[in-house]
């Protein structure tokens, strides 16, 4: 090679290297305005509306806890929170609706435990996977259920409950509010492990509630906040709740755990939970400011039934695994199907 060529050889390969380099600059450049934007625009959420699904109808209790957490998070954060309340199919409707939201923090629900533990065993065909398409942000609040009776039942205590029960075989009816939610399957478990024979009938809603205070059903487990101004008002009757401890709404009802049931517990929980793939910021963001409301509604949910919680979302991601697991045993035993 001669002089002059490997000259031009040597002014070409320094071009092109100096192309490399500037595209590579150009890249990195452009990459870290992407990286800035992201950055940016994480730190300024919410900067519009955010929907807030409930996947059952207005003034179920999960609809109640979520406007009353979400009005103190819009005043924090300085954005609407807004209740879009989508029923239907047990809650799959809007929680399939947020599964497939865009992971951006502006879609979240509200949910609790029949929609994220128990359908994934009761529907045979469910098109997603609660624990593994939303990502849990912070537990709101655990709504124990409470064994309720119809005054006209001869029974006062969980002990004399259990006796007439026994005694008065298939002649016990126990309302719930469907097949597969854990009104039902908490009044499964009680007559299973008591030795009873019950007779289950299921509804839609407020009509097992209804039934129950007309006395077309003699019994039913039913969430603290259904039933609270009905017990206050006699017209329903306490006997034990479902919970492992007792309820601070209800603090003088004993547990069935502790009356000779040490491992009974079927009480109902609610909480957020976003889309997989919503960012870590945003999702530290929105645990911290429901756990910083609660203080400020810990008397109001007390007095109406609601055991506030709080806490990390891995803390509240591991007790909803062991709640799927749980149930997962108690349907299977039951053989309920919605399908």
């Amino acid at each position: 090679m001669t002089r002059d060529k490997l000259s031009s050889s040597v002014d070409s390969i320094a071009l092109r290297c100096r192309s490399l380099a500037g595209i590579a600059a150009l890249a990195l450049f452009t990459g870290g305005l992407v990286t800035a934007h992201r950055a940016e625009a994480q730190a300024a959420y919410p900067s519009k509306p955010v929907r807030v699904v409930v996947a059952f109808t207005a003034g179920g209790t999960t609809d109640i806890l979520a406007r009353a957490v979400t009005q103190q998070m819009s005043e924090k954060l300085g954005q609407p929170f807004v209740i879009d309340n989508k029923p239907g199919g047990g809650g799959n409707i809007g929680t399939e609706f947020v599964v497939r939201a865009p992971a951006d923090g502006y879609t979240l629900i509200v949910n609790s435990v029949g929609p994220m533990a128990v359908n994934q065993t009761l529907y045979k065909n469910l098109p997603y996977d609660p624990l593994t398409d939303l990502v849990p942000v912070v537990q709101i609040a655990d709504v124990p259920n409470v064994l309720v009776v119809n005054p006209a039942v001869p029974a006062k205590t969980m002990e004399e409950f259990i006796a007439y029960a026994k005694a008065n075989p298939n002649k016990l009816n126990y309302g719930s509010t469907g097949v597969g939610t854990s009104s039902h399957l908490s009044s499964f478990m009680l007559s299973k492990r008591i030795g009873a024979e019950t007779l289950h009938i299921p509804y839609k809603g407020a009509n097992a509630l209804n039934d129950l205070t007309a006395g077309r059903v003699q019994f039913m487990f039913a969430t603290i906040p259904s039933v609270i101004s009905h017990i206050k008002g006699s017209k329903l009757r306490a006997i034990a709740v479902s919970s492992l401890q007792r309820s601070r709404s209800l603090p003088d009802v004993p547990t069935v755990a502790e009356k000779g049931f040490p491992d009974f517990s079927a009480g109902s929980w609610f909480g957020f939970f976003a889309p997989k793939g919503t960012p870590e910021p945003v999702i530290a963001l929105l645990n911290k400011t429901v756990n910083d409301t609660l203080p400020s509604l810990s008397a109001q949910m007390v007095r109406e039934g609601a055991d506030p919680v709080g806490g990390t979302p891995a803390q509240f991601g591991q007790f909803t695994r062991r709640e799927y697991e749980k149930w997962k045993l108690i349907v299977r035993e039951s053989g309920a199907s919605a399908e």
